[in-house]
């Protein structure tokens, strides 16, 4: 029987929501990604759902609701065993994130 997917409650330009995203890849996780208004005031879905305003949020198979990104990665670490793969996740994040770098630096030095 398969486990019910994650839910992670989420923007795309927080860095919190990115790190939490990264390492959900690692453990192989899947995960539905719910998106969230820019402001706190306006995430009335996120807070019906959670009970919060501020992300990441992480709504488990389990029923659990896990908020912000320490707590989570925490969370993670505690009932999540690492598979073998995590480390290729890691290192090829690091190399498309090196390689970002480095285009960007080339655009801003023409």
């Amino acid at each position: 029987m398969e486990m019910p997917a994650y839910e992670l409650w989420q923007t795309e330009w927080c860095p919190a929501s990115h790190r939490v995203r990264q390492r959900l890849t690692e453990l192989g996780l899947d995960c539905v990604l719910r998106q969230v208004e820019p402001e706190p005031q306006q995430r009335q879905r996120l807070k019906a759902r959670t009970g919060e305003t501020s992300v990441p949020v992480l709504c488990c198979p389990d029923g659990r609701v896990v908020v912000g990104e320490e707590a989570i990665l925490t969370y993670l670490a505690s009932c999540v065993e690492e598979p073998p793969l995590a480390a290729a996740h890691r290192e090829r994040a690091k190399r498309a994130f090196q390689k970002l770098v480095e285009q960007e630096t080339a655009v801003e030095r023409r």
